[in-house]
């Protein structure tokens, strides 16, 4: 009897090891070998960060859907590029446009998810997108973004995708428009986890602090270093500001050379820049080597 418990003992700690090193590894396959990413869904096609622009750019063949995440006052993680409501694209409750002067007012973390609901992100032409479809649209839940989309690809309607998911936050305003990054982290993961994608998930970020929040709890999920335009620190400086190599090297699209190209190639890094917008662009980042492009007309990639 003693030696039966150890053996079954021992067969649960094989298990347990080897379901690690599957989490481990399953997710570097998922990786496309080129990856077409679809910015805020397709923003230039349809209203950002909602469910129509997630489907949409599954009909387009996308291999990746990247968004923004935020946080409510009642800890609901919901798409949203900033974590107020643009004037761009607002309408108030009352059916008036938001405007700049107030959109910082309209502070998401200040606000209940159902709060959120009453203002719509998709009525208003946006002034930099005309190519953009004007519908009916609030910021959605990221469990509902998922469970929409994972809907279509079980009707057969998509291929799987990857979910780039980026932390909108920063130390100048943790705990006034977010949580810090280990509440954000611990807010955002559960839903992840709740919808069974941690091996198709991407973290991206600007704010390191995230990415390296996330890395120390949970090695296995890829993440994205988020590169600014006036950012002309080289990878190993990045690398070194961050503590750890990340999966993806996501900088301006302006900044990629081929050195940089040579350089994420050596370390194994996957170079992936934002937003290219013109075919041109695309072609000549292609040429030199990148490994996916974030677009907000996915319909390029055609």
């Amino acid at each position: 009897m003693k030696k039966s418990k150890e053996l079954i003992e021992l067969l649960c700690i094989v298990l347990v090891v080897a379901a690690c090193h599957a989490v481990k590894k399953t997710p570097e396959a998922m990786l496309p070998v080129f990856d077409k990413e679809g910015h805020r869904g397709c923003r230039g096609l349809m209203p950002e960060n909602t469910i129509p622009a997630m489907l949409h750019a599954l009909e387009l063949g996308v291999t990746t859907l990247e968004m923004d995440a935020v946080i409510t006052r009642d800890s609901q993680v919901i798409l949203s590029h900033e974590p107020f409501f643009n004037h761009e694209i607002t309408t108030k409750p009352d059916g008036s446009y938001v405007t700049e002067a107030e959109e910082r007012q309209l502070n998401i973390f200040g606000m209940t998810y159902a709060e959120t609901q009453r203002f719509d992100v998709g009525l208003k032409p946006h002034p930099r997108f005309p190519r953009q479809q004007r519908m009916a649209a609030t910021k959605p839940l990221l469990g509902a973004v998922i469970e929409a989309v994972e809907a279509a690809v079980k009707a057969g309607k998509a291929q799987p995708v990857l979910y780039n998911i980026e932390t909108k936050c920063q130390p100048a305003t943790d705990n006034k428009y977010h949580p810090a990054p280990e509440a954000f982290i611990d807010l955002l993961m559960p839903v992840l986890v709740e919808k069974g994608i941690t091996q198709r998930v991407i973290i991206q970020s600007f704010d390191f602090r995230t990415l390296k929040v996330l890395h120390s709890r949970y090695p296995q999920i890829h993440t994205a270093a988020l590169i600014e335009a006036d950012n002309k620190k080289d990878l190993a400086a990045q690398i070194e500001e961050l503590g750890f190599t990340p999966t993806i090297f996501s900088p301006a699209y302006e900044l990629v050379t081929p050195e940089m190209v040579e350089d994420c190639r050596a370390r194994k890094v996957k170079l992936i820049p934002w937003t290219v917008n013109s075919k041109k662009e695309m072609d000549t980042l292609r040429a030199i080597g990148v490994d996916g492009i974030i677009s907000d007309y996915p319909d390029l990639f055609n």
